[in-house]
């Protein structure tokens, strides 16, 4: 059983819910498919992660802690706006705020 899926395709990290379950449980499930993705080489880092999809904000935490460390700047998809919003930056070229297709 998966309380949240994660997947990486078309250069975006997508992510949603699976089985019903609470946040104690869903963090645990996000954190160890990050690690799965990290030791099969799916999740290498760079200079951007796009995440795109539904997210409980203990989920975020989880999601910024890990992926932090191995992406320059990270956006998340915004549907109000209709584009990834920087919300994590250690890369010069990306400042926080930045809204990127």
């Amino acid at each position: 059983m998966t309380t949240y899926k994660i997947e990486f395709r078309d250069d975006i990290l997508r992510v949603s819910f699976g089985e019903p379950a609470q946040n104690d449980q869903i963090v645990k499930d996000a954190a160890a498919r990050l690690e799965e993705m990290a030791t099969s080489g799916e999740l290498t880092g760079g200079q951007l992660l796009k995440i795109n999809g539904p997210i409980s904000i203990p989920v975020a935490f989880v999601l910024a802690h890990k992926l932090a460390h191995i992406y320059g700047a990270i956006g998340f998809f915004d549907p109000k706006l209709g584009k990834y919003v920087i919300c994590i930056t250690h890369n010069p070229s990306y400042k926080l705020g930045d809204l990127i297709d």
